[in-house]
């Protein structure tokens, strides 16, 4: 009988901490948490709610060494992992690291694109859950953030805007994202991820 006892309050403490709904805490990752060769595949799709599709492909990202330093490629350029893992001194940082259910924060961001454009979101983060998500790249514990607010440019856009991240650990980085612009919707999700054997 004490065995038994002892048995079920193990499986109950395992069944516990591998529980889709342990929110747990999780840090920003580290220098040390990547890889050469380590990659990512995302495929992405803009539509407007009259079906015209604005964007529509795929975004492929990978740990090199490049000169003798870690990066990610990032379309043609190759950014410093250093970089991508520096503390976000913002007040109004794009992840208020460490994650946790439950935490809120706001998000800004002030941008200035290709063409000269400037522009600016305002939005209010909210991290809903840390869960089990299936996404076409496999199934991952992952944080659901909602971010809620709107998106100016010096052009006259003005839109509300709701966007959805699920920020999965094991990959650091999202796995998926669904954006609602205006009449945009834009949704963008994980297809592959590998790391070096």
């Amino acid at each position: 009988m004490k065995f038994q006892l002892i048995i079920f309050l193990a499986l109950s403490v395992l069944a516990a901490c591998s529980s889709p709904k342990n929110t747990g805490v999780t840090q920003q990752p580290t220098l040390a948490d990547y890889q050469v060769g380590e990659k990512w595949v995302w495929k992405y799709k803009g539509v407007t709610t009259e079906g015209e599709v604005r964007s529509d492909g795929v975004d492929t990202r990978e740990i090199v060494m490049a000169d003798g330093v870690l990066g990610m490629t990032i379309g043609k350029d190759t950014i410093p992992v250093t970089d991508i893992v520096k503390k976000d001194e913002s007040k109004t940082p794009k992840y208020a690291w460490p994650l946790q259910v439950g935490k809120k924060w706001k998000y800004e961001n002030n941008w200035t694109s290709q063409d000269g454009t400037t522009g600016s979101q305002s939005q209010d983060a909210e991290i809903l859950s840390y869960q089990e998500e299936k996404v076409a790249a496999g199934t991952f514990m992952a944080y659901t953030i909602k971010y809620t607010g709107k998106t100016t440019n010096s052009r006259g856009y003005n839109a509300e805007e709701e966007e959805v991240w699920l920020y999965a650990p094991a990959v650091k980085n999202f796995i998926k994202l669904t954006q609602s612009q205006g009449d945009f919707l834009y949704v963008e999700e994980l297809i592959e991820y590998s790391i070096p054997e």
